[in-house]
């Protein structure tokens, strides 16, 4: 008897459909059990999963030949979620079940050899691709509340294979898993923490308020690691969609406990020794890498040079398309990694640089051959470069400063609101709007309607371009970051002295030439240091 049931197959974050068909031959071999399909070694290895899953609740397999065909066979088939599928398939092959009731169902999870049902990674991609196909979904109970956060879908949620086979017979009811809790993000360290920098904390407010890439220089102890750890607290929560993109990627990671998610916004940390791969993505199944796991968040890369030069050059392309494409021999694998970069590096190799009493005595051809580590076209898409002077005794001695986390992150959620505004008003539908709101991400005619400067900005512009300090990139996010300083402004143009801040947070020579411009961008506002 033929018997089949839905799967699927992950390829990123997209799950793709598999048929699981299951058949018994007479005549010789009895006793062998075969999956084709183009399966993997722990799709392989199934096949003595279930063997033992079976003798776990009693049950012997035929005395013949059996045939377990994944469908599609040239879509290759990684994981061990192919168990559940397979054993209910066989099932329903042996008469256990009635074939009919495996009808409009899609399966994964994995078996143990006393019947029980594991949790598996995948589990929400999975539940929304089923609900695409218009299929309910029989998962593991420990991954029923992630599965249950796809919305209007039928979910089974059984506790071992003995659990499913009750349901069916009608022996036993299963409930319907009920979506898991929404955590509360770890507490935030308050920037009120932070005494002295002023310059780099107004960076910081900027980079919060537009999405943009940040890179902080400074020596050790100058605080470069503790402001970059105080600005998931600037950032407003995951709106509903973004929670979806970001929970699936970390549902393929299997990093998603009891179906708990977070509005949060990612922060990912990795050590400098990390590989390309475990930044990207990659290794035997393609999982998501660093970059992968702060879609929709933050990327902080502390010790910058020290990460290798092949690994930092595989995030230029990410950090321009938001997306990470691993390539294999016989297919292709995409994850999202839309993430804003922090990044933060001492001046030279032995850390001073030319700061303060222990300056380096090789200075400037230490702190150049340093910062040569970092490839040009890198440093070309950080939107924002700030050095992080010594903090003395004397910031030390003053008390807390009057203005936190909450004074930074309420003008920062006023500038982004004033970005969606713009984006609506100017007719792009929620998707667009979405993707273009923020300013890091604004393109084409968007930044041309709004981020043109007036005629002093731009012959400012003009002449840092003709002066060889911007590329094309930098010309274009040098406006991406003078609209979010006039955002922050609340000021609905683009004015020179937007232009002169973004030149000088650019690190170009007209923009030091016209520092003095910054003075008067704080309008009256103490919280803005002149230059």
């Amino acid at each position: 008897m033929l018997a089949s049931i839905a799967t699927v197959a992950f390829e990123g974050v997209d799950a793709r459909r598999v048929d699981v068909q299951v058949q018994q031959l007479g005549g010789g071999d009895h006793g062998i059990f075969s999956i084709v399909g183009l399966p993997d070694k722990a799709v392989a290895e199934s096949r003595e999963r279930v063997r033992g899953a079976f003798a776990g609740i009693g049950l012997a397999l035929p005395a013949k030949r059996i045939i377990a065909n994944l469908a599609p066979a040239d879509l290759p088939k990684e994981g061990s979620h192919f168990d559940l599928p397979i054993a209910l398939a066989l099932l329903a092959s042996m008469g256990v079940i009635a074939p009919d009731q495996l009808e409009g169902w899609a399966a994964l999870g994995e078996l143990g050899l006393d019947g029980r049902i594991a949790p598996v990674g995948g589990t929400l991609p999975a539940a929304v691709a089923a609900h695409a196909m218009g299929l309910g979904l029989i998962c593991p109970e420990a991954n029923g509340p992630e599965a249950a956060w796809a919305g209007d879908v039928s979910i089974l949620a059984p506790r071992s294979l003995i659990g499913m086979i009750n349901h069916f017979k009608g022996v036993q009811v299963l409930r319907p898993p009920e979506p898991g809790p929404v955590k509360m993000g770890a507490r935030v360290p308050d920037l009120r923490d932070v005494k002295g920098q002023e310059g780099a904390k107004r960076a910081l407010e900027v980079a919060a308020a537009g999405g943009h890439n940040l890179l902080f220089i400074g020596p050790p102890g100058s605080g470069k690691s503790m402001m970059a750890a105080r600005l998931p607290g600037l950032l407003p929560p995951l709106t509903p969609t973004e929670l979806l993109e970001t929970s699936m990627v970390w549902s393929v990671a299997g990093l998603i406990e009891r179906g708990a998610l977070t509005r949060e916004r990612p922060f990912r940390s990795p050590h400098h020794s990390a590989s390309m791969a475990a930044l990207t993505g990659g290794g035997h199944r393609a999982k998501p890498g660093e970059a992968s796991l702060a879609h929709n968040g933050v990327l902080f890369l502390d010790e910058l040079p020290e990460y290798s030069a092949q690994a930092l050059d595989s995030l230029r392309q990410p950090l321009e398309t938001g997306e990470i494409v691993v390539a294999r021999a016989n297919h292709h694998v995409k994850y999202p990694a839309r993430f804003q970069l922090i990044a933060a590096m001492n001046p030279c190799r032995c850390g001073v640089g030319g700061f303060g009493k222990g300056a380096c005595g090789k200075a400037p051809k230490c702190q150049r051959d340093y910062q040569n580590r970092i490839s040009g076209p890198m440093f070309d898409r950080i939107d924002l470069t700030v050095e992080t002077p010594p903090v003395t005794a004397a910031d030390m001695a003053l008390p807390a400063p009057a203005e936190g986390t909450a004074e930074a992150a309420a003008r920062v959620a006023t500038a982004r609101a004033m970005q969606t505004e713009r984006v609506i008003r100017a007719g792009l539908d929620p998707a667009q709007a979405r993707d273009q709101g923020i300013n890091a991400r604004c393109s084409g005619d968007l930044l041309e309607r709004f981020a043109t400067p007036d005629e002093a900005g731009l012959a400012l512009l003009m002449r840092a371009g003709e002066a060889g300090g911007l590329t094309a990139r930098g010309w274009t996010r040098t406006l991406r970051l003078a609209r979010t300083i006039a955002d922050l402004e609340g000021a609905d143009g683009v004015l020179r002295r937007h232009i002169a801040e973004a030149l000088i947070y650019r690190r170009t020579t007209v923009g030091a030439e016209a520092q003095f411009d910054r003075q008067t961008a704080s309008h009256g506002r103490n919280d803005v240091p002149a230059w």
